[in-house]
């Protein structure tokens, strides 16, 4: 069961072993074991980055054992006010329809009011959330974290070092990221299960388009991690018909290292889960089934693997059932690490995209020695460099 060791005062014992543990322990071994490239978890590896991945594995494992990093409450948050770029997004109730509005009754989800950050670019007043520019294209992120922890934060050392990444390599001049609710389970409080943070993705597209005047078609919806999937489930419903809202679909979407096979049905003993332990550091994310109990709430245990809005790569999926589900979608471009234990989820999602898309409106890179959400590291260089200009170059051509 994940989480046991959550109470004091058994956290603190708990947490003080394991990081002596780490320090004094794991990490000279692995350094013994790491001297020569056959020993570590990849023979193209420094030995630097091979302890770092090792180490984010065994602190990742801690915070399933102990407890997971939350964000602070909005309104503590907004007291910091323009220093941080906060801006307030109203909920959207009229805009959320069809099969995502029953899914909202079935787990007592409802549209809140949410924040978000700006980062980049302020207006000649030094405000955030300035009125857009005729041809201005703007990011809006979404960022990772299983749906169980992260925040928007700009002062989140992850999100800037990604954040000023894309701007920096393109030609976009700021970024809105969204802080949506996150999702918990026993044996925390149940909260915010499906589809309460695609609500909330909703209402921050609205935001953009309506109180700051961006042009759809100029909206690059990006994210990473679970962010990719909650980007991908935004794009489809602002590109689906059937919805009846009245705001276009977006520009393009950019979709990093995205999670979108929740249940882990590409199993086996060369599956990318398996052959890709070594390199990556999420296995406790999946083994704990954390998420899969959050997001849940109170739909049908078969729920997650046979959605096709939270895991469109699920093998308990036909590729019929995902037929048109990415009709009329933006182009698109998918970000994965070679390495990632995830791997395999995101060649089926750009499979069954490009069966909807066609080839010339889904680009798919596949970033040798790679682990998971990379363009967040910024130890994870040349990959990671190159990666970004890539990405700027994809802006450039959208």
């Amino acid at each position: 069961m994940p989480f046991t060791f959550r109470n004091q005062p058994l956290k603190a014992f708990y947490m003080t072993g394991a990081i002596c543990l780490l320090i004094f322990v794991r990490i000279p071994i692995w350094t013994i074991r790491y001297i020569l490239p056959s020993g570590r978890p990849s023979r193209r590896w420094s030995l630097g980055r091979s302890l770092i991945v090792s180490s984010l594995h065994t602190l990742i494992d801690l915070m399933y054992s102990t407890a997971l990093l939350q964000s602070p409450p909005l309104e503590k948050l907004a007291e910091e006010g323009t220093d941080s770029g906060f801006v307030w997004v109203e909920a959207t109730p009229s805009l959320i329809a069809g099969d995502i509005l029953e899914k909202a009754k079935q787990n007592g989800v409802e549209a809140v009011r949410t924040a978000g950050f700006w980062f980049g670019e302020r207006g000649p007043d030094g405000m955030v959330g300035q009125r857009a520019k005729s041809d201005e294209l703007v990011f809006y992120h979404l960022h990772g974290g299983a749906y169980v922890m992260g925040a928007a934060h700009p002062s989140n050392s992850a999100n800037k070092t990604l954040w000023n990444g894309l701007l920096e390599h393109s030609k976009i001049a700021r970024l809105f990221a969204l802080e949506y609710r996150l999702s918990s389970a026993p044996p925390f409080p149940s909260r915010n299960p499906f589809p309460a943070a695609l609500i909330e993705a909703i209402a921050g597209y609205r935001y953009l388009v309506h109180d700051v005047g961006f042009d759809p078609s100029n909206i690059i919806i990006s994210g990473d991690s679970a962010g990719g999937n909650l980007a991908y489930a935004l794009a489809r419903y602002m590109s689906a018909k059937e919805y009846g809202h009245e705001l276009p679909r977006p520009g393009a979407v950019l979709l990093l290292s995205p999670t979108v096979d929740w249940t882990d049905t590409h199993t086996g003993p060369e599956s990318s889960m398996q052959r890709n332990t070594r390199t990556d550091f999420v296995h406790s994310i999946f083994t704990s089934r954390y998420t899969y109990n959050a997001l849940r709430g109170n739909l049908p245990s078969s729920e997650i693997a046979t959605n096709s809005w939270i895991s469109p790569a699920s093998l308990k999926l036909k590729d019929s059932d995902t037929r048109g589900i990415f009709e009329g979608f933006p182009r698109t471009l998918i970000v994965s690490g070679a390495l990632e234990m995830t791997l395999d989820p995101m060649r089926t999602l750009r499979d069954r995209m490009v069966a909807d898309m066609g080839g010339n409106a889904v680009r798919y890179m596949e970033v040798p020695e790679s682990t998971h959400d990379f363009l967040i590291q910024g130890w994870h260089e040349p990959e990671r460099t190159e990666t970004l200009k890539e990405i700027g170059r994809w802006v450039e051509g959208l």
